[in-house]
């Protein structure tokens, strides 16, 4: 194995003074040339270094970044969340992929601008771009581990540095950068990154097809009547939705038309349902237990969708209540421990009355019950989460205690940590499960109790999933993404 050296020269892209910009378009623009420039630099060395071996220097380039600097208060509208910063001071943001964020960044920069009546400075950050996040954009590259090459790679290029990412913007713990500047965007883009070289990995899909509204199921069931909505709604001109897109990045616009299987599936299987703007919806198959929800919410979050629900199978915890019934989570009773680090168990989870309304109301378009009627099949409630599927073979007077006093109506494994999650990255949430089982009441998930009712229920669970996100994607985000969401001193940026 080659020795570690110390390499001094450093070879990088020609300096850049920042330039001043109050065309939120135009500075995209200007991020988007910048990142190109140092991730075409930093491919290009790979290239040859691969071809020729050790260049004997060090190439480095840096992410771009967003600067506002304000002494200003300044004029934002009250009833906003987003858009403005709490105080005046120097804000700034290292920005990755500007081509995928486009439109999100010149969103978040028109708003500074009108908020703050001041420019905003792009130019290069103090942030070196690890070489492996640089060659994700250029499928003919791709990163060695240590020992194939003639040379060590973080002699020659930066890696990821695993020390400086992560989540303390999003956890609120005081991150600054390293000039003083506050965080103007909840996550860096080393973040951003990793979790962009996560997504690919564990569904199949790169990040561009990911659309603003997000379902998490825990059955395949789901899968199936999602793919079969995805081909109705593409006979239909009128849906307004363009291709469906499956692991393996298999698009498809005819509706009829074959979706093929890559040879190995991912842990996630995620499909999108494509609508322009990013305005359709994604659906992932995150499969059983917190754990899964919270990676795959990991890393979602980067995207900075506009909402995700969970839609998924439960335990019906009252004798009330029938196989087949839904139940939509007013609270959360947290026992999957995932985010005890990062978000401890005093904090509330509130439910967010838009996206409840927005549930509610697709419960009874589709069932065609209302009122008191809706009662019949829908439980309103406290939804329990656990981390251990078969609970019930331990001594379960403990838990049986804590879900009575916590008024608790169903119990799985995914949805308060969804919930959680989305508090915690400031996503909007919201849960609809259908009852499976009633352990509590004799009726275990068995072969024999997957009776036909039950099993009907899917298509139609799935389709208020999808009514209520269609329903969400006509409101304002200024509606949307509530004041519950975000803490005292917030970024700028949703």
């Amino acid at each position: 194995m080659n020795a570690p050296r110390a390499t001094t020269k450093i070879s990088s892209p020609p300096d850049a003074e920042p330039k001043r910009f109050t065309d939120p378009a135009a500075a995209v623009a200007e991020l988007q040339r910048l990142y190109t420039e140092a991730t075409g630099f930093l491919n290009g060395a790979f290239n040859r270094a691969t071809a020729e071996g050790d260049p004997g220097c060090r190439f480095r380039a840096y992410y771009p970044e967003i600067r506002l600097t304000t002494r200003s208060y300044g004029h934002a509208d009250s009833r906003l969340s987003f858009g403005h910063v709490a105080e005046p001071g120097v804000y700034a943001t290292t920005i990755t992929r500007p081509d995928l964020f486009a439109h999100y960044l010149t969103q978040q920069i028109a708003l500074l601008i009108k908020n703050h009546d001041v420019g905003v400075w792009i130019g290069w950050s103090q942030t070196p771009i690890p070489i492996h996040f640089a060659v994700l954009n250029d499928d003919s590259l791709s990163v060695p581990q240590d020992g194939v090459l003639p040379f060590l790679m973080r002699d020659i290029f930066d890696v990821p540095d695993l020390s400086t990412t992560n989540d303390d913007i999003a956890n609120g713990v005081g991150f600054a950068f390293e000039d003083g500047a506050k965080p103007l965007a909840p996550f860096t883009a080393q973040r951003i990154d990793y979790s962009l070289a996560r997504l690919a990995h564990y569904t199949a899909t790169d990040a561009e097809h990911f659309q603003n509204h997000v379902l998490f199921t825990n059955y395949q069931f789901y899968v199936d009547e999602f793919v079969a909505y995805a081909r109705a709604a593409l006979r239909d001109p009128a849906s307004g939705y363009t291709a469906l897109v499956g692991p393996g990045n298999v698009v498809l616009t005819d509706p009829d038309g074959d979706l093929p299987e890559p040879a190995k599936m991912p842990q996630m299987p995620t499909y999108h349902l494509k609508r322009g703007k990013e305005a359709g919806i994604t659906l992932v198959n995150i499969g059983v237990g917190p754990s899964n929800a919270k990676t795959a919410t990991d890393h979602i979050a980067v995207l900075r969708p506009h909402v995700w629900l969970m839609v998924g199978h439960c335990a019906g915890l009252r004798n009330s209540q029938s196989l087949g019934d839904f139940v939509l989570a007013h609270a959360y009773l947290r026992e999957d421990h995932v985010l005890d680090d990062d978000l401890p168990v005093w904090v509330p989870i509130p439910a967010l009355a838009e996206v409840q309304i927005a549930l509610e109301t697709a419960v009874a378009e589709v069932t065609e019950l209302e009122g008191y009627e809706l009662k019949r099949i829908m439980r309103t409630g406290t939804v329990a989460t656990i981390d251990n599927r078969n609970w019930e073979l331990r001594e379960t007077s403990g838990p049986v205690k804590r879900l009575s006093q916590s008024r608790a109506v169903a119990l799985d494994m995914e949805s308060a940590t969804i919930a959680a999650n989305g508090f915690r990255f400031r996503v909007p949430y919201g849960t609809l499960l259908c009852v499976s089982d009633k352990p509590l009441h004799g009726e275990l998930k068995l072969p024999g109790m997957a009776s036909s009712f039950y099993k009907s229920q899917v298509s139609r669970h799935l389709l208020i999933g999808i009514r209520a996100m269609e329903s969400l994607r006509e409101m304002p985000l200024e509606r949307l993404h509530s004041r519950k969401l975000r803490s005292f001193e917030e970024t700028a940026f949703l």
